[in-house]
Order: structure tokens, then sequence, then C-alpha cells
């Protein structure tokens, strides 16, 4: 059973910055490729930023130059450094992880972590 654990949202004003984490947890787990998702109210879950075990990065353009994904392998860990948050960042942020443990690859989904932008 593997196991995502989220955390970092919250309220922030419009300029501002926020982190956020994802650490998956199983037993013979192991990581090829973290990313962050987000859903804002009455729209459809869109990719934020992905990370692949070799390091390599995908953003969406609404993204770009403000937010950084990155990874710690050993750690099973994702980061998104977001900064110069907008209003339309306003969203439920939830950590993707494909991974597999032994020969079987599977994909998991965290709780999700509000993060909201005040103006």
């Amino acid at each position: 059973q593997v196991q995502l654990v989220e955390s970092g949202g919250g309220l922030v004003q419009a300029g501002g910055s926020l982190r956020l984490s994802c650490t998956a947890s199983g037993r013979f787990f192991s990581s090829d490729a973290m990313g962050w998702y987000r859903q804002a109210t009455g729209k459809p879950r869109e990719l934020v930023a992905t990370i692949t075990r070799g390091g390599v990065t995908n953003y969406a353009d609404s993204v770009k130059g403000r937010f950084t994904i990155s990874g710690d392998n050993a750690k099973n860990t994702v980061y998104l450094q977001m900064n110069s948050l907008k209003p339309e960042d306003t969203a439920i942020y939830y950590c993707n992880v494909r991974g597999r443990v032994f020969a079987v690859t599977s994909e998991y989904w965290g709780q999700g972590t509000q993060v909201t932008v005040s103006s």
C-alpha cells in the first residue's frame, strides 16, 4: 500500500509564495515520476508541473517562470515552490505519483491541499 502525504497549502496574498511538498511511502516503493495537478472550482483538473526520476521537468504555460518543481528520489518526495502567486492560482492542488513496487507500475493521487490567493 502506497500513501501520499501532502503539506504546504494555505492562504496567501497575490504576489506571495507558498511551497508544497508531497511524500510517497510504501514498502519497496520507488517513484518514476511525480507531479502536481490542480482543480479550481467548476473547472477540470489540470497539470501544473511534473518531474521524472531523472530530473526532466514539464510545466503548464500558466506557471512557467513562477513555479519550480523539484524532487528528492531518496525520500520519494516532490516539492512545488510557487512564487508570484495570482488569484487565478487558487485551487486544490493534488500530488500525483507514478511508481513501482517491484515490477508493478501504478499511479497514486494525494488527498489534495487547498491554495487560496487573495487579491
